[in-house]
């Protein structure tokens, strides 16, 4: 329960405490030519009050027969009445006589169920060289265990399973742990469960079904549990465990079509385990641990206990195509759910209120952490400022933003808290952090907490109590407001004799804060920059801003920057004066900022200028200081940064003319110095600034870099030989080609979408689809997504017909004219909170705020209300910006860039 919520408020939305699950015994028989599956299942329960009713969650479900065996009473009671509570998906059975307390007693239910393509529950999914294969995986993370079978479906209620799984024999059974015993079905066999007999007595074929037993699982929460039936294949590896010599065998699985696409995602698997035992000091407990990769997949992937899945485009990559990037994703993202085997597996939050005690420490762990002892050359604490850091810091800038640590009353609000502040704010204040305290210290303070919450749960003060008992500071007083409050601070830097004076204010998207919405002091680390005499950079980790404001004594005439390698969660004002310093002392040869400042100056000063704090003029200047950076990152938050002004500007064309000026006059002159071709022994930030440097200057309609790629694609288009477009400018080259052309180059595209030969080309071509300059095209790309897209991949479809600003607002349009199938299409899962981010938070008028707003007012958004807001207030922020700072915009570009027009 997190702070805020009264006794008689949990008690409405958790289930009654006086009966506690002890262990499942579950078997699922699953009938794939019927898409239909049935079960039954056993549950220990242990008596903690006097009661004779039991109340669980099941939801789209037929319940057969429920009885009661009790120890005490001696007998098997048949429940005396059932009723069902939709709303908050629970059955209530009632039976004649009570369960006296301290007793222990077994539920026994049967149960029938769909296999629907919702992609939660226990769900069906097509796979296959042409979709001829179908197969069954489960996907019960938040709320969705009680839609395969009926069962206490919170994190708190830790059980033991025993799953067993009935297919047709020629199947491949998986589940969580490894299976003990997998057999044919012989009748008369005493080891049979007798609903399995029964079931399977009653079908006319019973010796072409197979039964598969697995191992006990540890203490595990229902949203963990997995299972899957299908025709998969697989590769194998092991590693073993430096704290125990133990070596436990690794297997990735998928359809026979795309499995030699899964060795690096397995790689990866092998490659991080060692490395995460030895930090936490703790070795995975499971004795194997799969991945499976599903063709339909509702969010990225999932960190089932001992058999992670997810989507293609998680997981596959062929190492001879695949763009960098992509390459990155799959390595973060396989290494992001292994680090969940201990943060959420081994240790679960409580209540869905702490989901960052999961996610937020996967992301730093997986994405960072430990992927950083792999690839060092990715320099991933760089790379997470753009990936995390900058994404959680532009929605924690809202209004509608909220706390790390949120109340969760119902399954609505659950399913929106998986955003970036549950992930990327999380990870970025736990950054923080480590880096105030030291990441040994850090990594030393959760390896306690994890060992004393083993298979238990736990909130906040545990995480904090084990850091602090690692390095003897107050962690409560240091981090409470940063996980508790939403927003962070803007840090106001004012230069006085001898010194500055530092204050602190809530930053908002909107301006300065409002008194009411400006009453949170955080204990800010601030992380101060010196220089020494000879020029050496001198770092003062010591200085915490935990009042309004501070004066700092300083030698204001030699170097100083405050945030030292970005890593505090706040934005940092200078004087106009100062900024235009620290960007030529960034852009110096010498200079004593690292990488990780530089990229910090770039986005802070886009985030202050956007908001009202600063001039744009001014972040354009340190933009244009910066032309000599060498360093691909810094580059990538130009990149990153220009694209959101061109963005919110879309609507006026001269704006864009003079902008596209710039990025050109940045972009072309890299393009010419690293050229086309991609060898095998360029360097990692060599392809990544080449990549962009070619999309840059290719956005900005440079016509040298657009007929290139044009030519690429067109050879491709005629022959069908892709060897001219390398795996790193496929997206832009694909992208290029169909904006560029006309009806045969969105045919082709069309055609790889629906059938790739890898799910990284299979992406650029969904993404290309929608950047047609041909409104009728952008119809048959529509089309194409409401009857022919796979529901996991609709929005990659979005997101192109988004970001092209031909066919922005009619993307605005079909959402809302379809809106009733979108939420049809996308009940129950992640699906309308995309789709609304995407089609309608690239708008930039007053005008579009109150006719989305409208749109809205009178429908059911209780499934996407926080993203809903957090768009309106995104539409509300980009109009103010636009209607703020044309005029200057516009005179800084002309001046800058009218003799190059």
């Amino acid at each position: 329960m997190s702070a805020s919520a009264s006794p008689s408020a949990q008690q409405d939305y958790r289930l009654p405490t006086d009966v506690k699950p002890t262990h499942y015994d579950l078997t699922v028989w699953t009938d794939l030519d019927n898409n239909t599956f049935e079960g039954i299942v056993h549950i220990d329960l242990q008596i903690n009050k006097e009661t004779s009713s039991i109340v669980l969650n099941t939801a789209k479900l037929d319940l057969g027969e429920v009885t009661l065996r009790s120890e005490s009473l001696q007998d098997v009671q048949t429940a005396s009445s059932r009723d069902f509570d939709a709303e908050n998906e629970r059955g209530i059975f009632s039976f004649a006589k009570a369960l006296p307390a301290n007793a222990k007693a077994r539920l026994s239910v049967s149960y029938k169920g769909e296999l629907t393509g919702d992609m939660l529950g226990y769900y069906r999914s097509t796979g296959g060289k042409d979709g001829e294969l179908k197969y069954t995986l489960t996907q019960f993370e938040p709320t969705a265990a009680r839609r395969a079978f009926p069962c206490w479906d919170e994190p708190l209620l830790k059980a033991t399973f025993s799953v067993t799984l009935v297919s047709r024999a020629n199947q491949v059974n998986l589940s969580n742990m490894p299976a003990i015993s997998e057999e044919v079905y012989k009748p008369g066999s005493a080891d049979n469960e007798p609903w399995i007999t029964q079931k399977l007595s009653s079908l006319p074929d019973p010796e072409q079904w197979k039964i598969t037993r697995f191992e006990t699982t540890p203490p595990v929460s229902t949203y963990l549990v997995a299972y899957a039936v299908g025709p998969f294949e697989y590769l194998e590896s092991s590693y073993k465990s430096p704290l125990s010599g133990k070596v436990r065998p690794l297997r990735i699985y998928a359809t026979a079509d795309v499995i030699s696409q899964a060795q690096f995602a397995l790689d990866i698997k092998r490659m991080v385990l060692p490395l995460y035992e030895e930090v936490f000091d703790i070795e995975y407990p499971l004795p194997k641990l799969d991945t499976l990769v599903a063709s339909d997949f509702d969010s990225g992937a999932m960190e089932n206990w001992g058999l992670i899945t997810g989507r293609t485009q998680a997981f596959l990559l062929d190492p001879k195509t695949a763009d960098t990037k992509y390459k990155q994703n799959v390595a973060a993202t396989q290494s992001h759910e292994v680090a969940h085997m201990w943060f959420g597996n081994i240790t679960t939050m409580e209540w869905w209120d702490n989901l960052y005690l999961n996610e937020g420490f996967a992301t730093l762990m997986g994405e960072k952490i430990i992927l950083d002892k792999v690839f060092p050359e990715w320099k991933l604490d760089a790379e997470f400022l753009g990936g995390s850091f900058f994404r959680a810091r532009a929605l924690d800038a809202k209004l509608s933003s909220h706390p790390i640590e949120v109340e969760c009353p119902d399954a609505n609000m659950i399913n929106q808290i998986f955003d970036h502040l549950s992930y990327a704010k999380a990870a970025s204040v736990l950054r923080m952090l480590a880096s105030y305290v030291g990441e040994d210290r850090f990594l030393k303070g959760v390896s306690i907490y994890l060992k004393k919450h083993m298979y238990k749960n736990s909130v906040t003060k545990d995480l904090w109590e084990g850091i602090q008992t690692a390095t003897g500071l107050d962690i409560p007083k240091m981090m409470d407001n940063w996980v508790k409050q939403m927003g962070y601070p803007v840090i106001t830097v004012t230069e006085k004799e001898g010194g500055i004076l530092v204050r602190q204010d809530r930053f908002l998207e909107t301006g300065p804060a409002d008194p009411k919405d400006n009453e949170t002091i955080w204990t800010v680390p601030l992380n101060l920059l010196t220089v020494d005499a000879s020029g050496k950079p001198i770092l003062n980790k010591d200085i915490l801003l935990d009042e309004r404001e501070k004066f700092i004594p300083l030698d204001t005439s030699k170097p100083f920057k405050l945030n030292a390698d970005t890593t505090g969660f706040y934005a940092v004002q200078y004087s106009p004066d100062r900024l235009a310093k620290l960007g030529q002392q960034a852009a110096a040869p010498d200079s004593p900022f690292s990488l990780q400042d530089r990229i910090g100056l770039v986005c802070d000063a886009l985030a202050l200028s956007k908001a009202g704090y600063t001039s744009v003029s001014s972040a354009l200047e340190l933009t244009s200081a910066l032309h000599n950076e060498k360093e691909y990152l810094v580059w990538d938050a130009i990149a990153t940064n220009l694209t959101a002004i061109v963005s919110t500007w879309w609507e006026n064309e001269h704006v864009v003319d003079l902008l596209n000026v710039l990025r050109r006059e940045l972009f072309v002159p890299i393009v010419k110095q690293l050229g086309f071709e991609y060898k095998a022994d360029d360097a990692h930030d060599i392809v990544q600034l080449r990549t962009t440097a070619i999309e840059q200057a290719a956005s900005a309609g440079d016509p040298w870099v657009v007929e290139e790629l044009k030519k690429r694609f067109d050879y491709f288009v005629k022959t069908g030989d892709d060897s001219q477009i390398p795996g790193d400018l496929t997206n832009i080259i694909f992208r290029i080609g169909v904006q560029e052309g006309g009806q045969p180059e969105w045919e082709a595209v069309k055609r790889i979408a629906a059938k790739a030969k890898t799910p990284s080309q299979g992406l650029a071509a969904m993404r290309a689809m929608g950047r047609s300059k041909d409104l009728n095209l952008a119809e048959d790309t529509f089309k194409f997504i409401m009857t022919e897209a796979r529901d996991q991949d609709t929005f990659y479809y979005a997101g192109g017909l988004m970001n092209n600003p031909v066919t922005r607002r009619f993307l605005a349009n079909k959402f809302k004219e379809n809106f009733a199938a979108f939420e049809k299409r996308y009940a129950g899962n992640f699906g309308l909170i995309r789709w609304t981010e995407l089609s309608f938070g690239g708008l930039s008028s007053d005008k579009d705020y109150e006719e989305t707003a409208a749109f809205f007012k009178d429908k059911d958004t209780s499934k996407f209300d926080m993203a809903l807001k957090q768009t309106l207030d995104t539409i509300k922020s980009r109009a103010a910006w636009v209607k703020r700072s044309t005029a200057e915009l516009t005179q800084w570009l002309e001046k800058h860039g009218s003799s190059k027009l």
